[in-house]
């Protein structure tokens, strides 16, 4: 794996939270998943949510220490829980989720601290769950108008439950520059955005629309289409003997493919690491596994 620029700062804002696997809990929420693998590789990765003044907080500020993840930017909500999630699994480790309402992250506040980082960032993740309260939302769309016009913002769309509505698509598209979604939610995108024809002419049509510099479409084992606005390219996923569950998976690809954006690396090498990890990702338990630094010389497509 690539060693990554001292200077990279990589932010992950909005949900934060236990996942309540059967096995046990394990730290999660896509924007912490995401900020955990662009530190592995390399970047400095900022998480910006809330947590509970609870049991449950503190030992995510433990965790969040011991991967040397910052927390500065995490804050401890005195009336509302920490968040978690409940998990089970369908078949091929497909998750399904049942999440706590009311909980520390749906009330983000914005602090100055906070702008300040927005100004300096490279790039910040985020998604529609945590944006499902008003409170959080404000505090999200805040920190992403003071961004550089250059900063990278990956609206990784994350659809979950019945969190989302076609206004709040159509507002987070507006913000963002790179957009990553499988292909289960560029149909609903689709539908609720009232746009018509096969996946390439879909991914065109948001592209043109919503000024979408790369747009990101992930297919599972079927590997995944990376579209920007010089190329697109098709790239097929690596087979595993042995998926455990996909926790994480597309939080892993988002992360990968936001650091070889920042990098300027070639589309086709992006895409080969994302799906390779993010394939890896589905092996292990939970979205923030311990990660391999080399692709096995056996691993094929």
């Amino acid at each position: 794996m690539a060693n990554g620029e001292a200077g990279l700062i990589v932010v992950g804002i909005g949900e934060l939270l236990w996942d309540e696997l059967p096995t046990g809990r394990q730290m999660g929420g896509a924007p912490a998943n995401f900020a955990y693998h662009c530190q592995v590789l390399g970047a400095n990765s900022v998480i910006v949510s809330a947590v509970g003044d609870d049991e449950a907080g503190r030992a995510i500020f433990e965790d969040l220490d011991q991967r040397r993840l910052d927390s500065t930017h995490v804050g401890i909500d005195h009336r509302h829980p920490t968040g978690s999630v409940s998990v089970v699994f369908a078949g091929q480790g497909v998750p399904e989720y049942a999440i706590a309402e009311k909980v520390a992250w749906d009330y983000i506040s914005r602090t100055s601290e906070q702008l300040e980082l927005a100004s300096e960032a490279d790039a910040v993740c985020f998604g529609t769950l945590a944006q499902r309260s008003p409170y959080s939302r404000k505090t999200i769309r805040s920190f992403l108008r003071v961004t550089q016009p250059n900063c990278l913002r990956i609206f990784d769309v994350n659809l979950r439950q019945a969190y989302y509505d076609h206004n709040l698509i159509r507002e987070n598209l507006s913000l963002a520059n790179v957009l990553r979604l499988n292909e289960s939610e560029l149909i609903i995108l689709a539908s609720l955005l009232g746009v018509q024809g096969e996946t390439q002419s879909l991914m065109d049509q948001l592209a043109a629309t919503y000024a979408l510099n790369v747009i990101a479409l992930t297919q599972a084992e079927r590997g995944c289409i990376i579209r920007t606005d010089e190329e697109t390219i098709r790239h097929d996923g690596f087979s595993q003997d042995r998926i455990l569950d996909t926790v994480g998976a597309g939080d892993c690809f988002s992360a990968v493919l936001t650091m070889g954006l920042l990098r300027d690396e070639p589309l086709d090498s992006i895409a080969a690491q994302a799906n390779w990890l993010a394939a890896y990702v589905c092996t292990q338990e939970g979205g923030m596994p311990e990660m391999p630094l080399h692709r096995p010389a056996h691993q094929t497509t």
